[in-house]
């Protein structure tokens, strides 16, 4: 079972990383549109908060199963993202 503390960090590392990618693709590319790489980072924004308050919610009955949903979560919205991110 992974612990809050890795689950937050995974989460922290994975967004964050895909935020650097839109910013360093707004900057090598200063002619295009930001506003398709601000969204791309909004979402991130949006994904992270809405992922972190799952990790802390207090009552959940099994705490396997819940942190294993929060992981596939994890890693399906960071792929859309990704995508998003190279499709840029």
């Amino acid at each position: 079972m992974a612990s809050k503390r890795l689950l937050k960090r995974d989460v922290n590392y994975v967004m964050g990383d895909i935020i650097d990618a839109a910013y360093i693709h707004q900057m090598a590319h200063p002619k295009e549109d930001a506003a398709k790489s601000e969204a791309i980072v909004d979402e991130a924004i949006k994904e992270y908060d809405e992922l972190i308050s799952r990790i802390n919610k207090k009552d959940v009955d099994n705490k396997k199963s819940h942190f294993k949903s929060i992981e596939k979560d994890l890693e399906t919205k960071a792929n859309a993202l990704v995508e998003k991110v190279n499709a840029l």
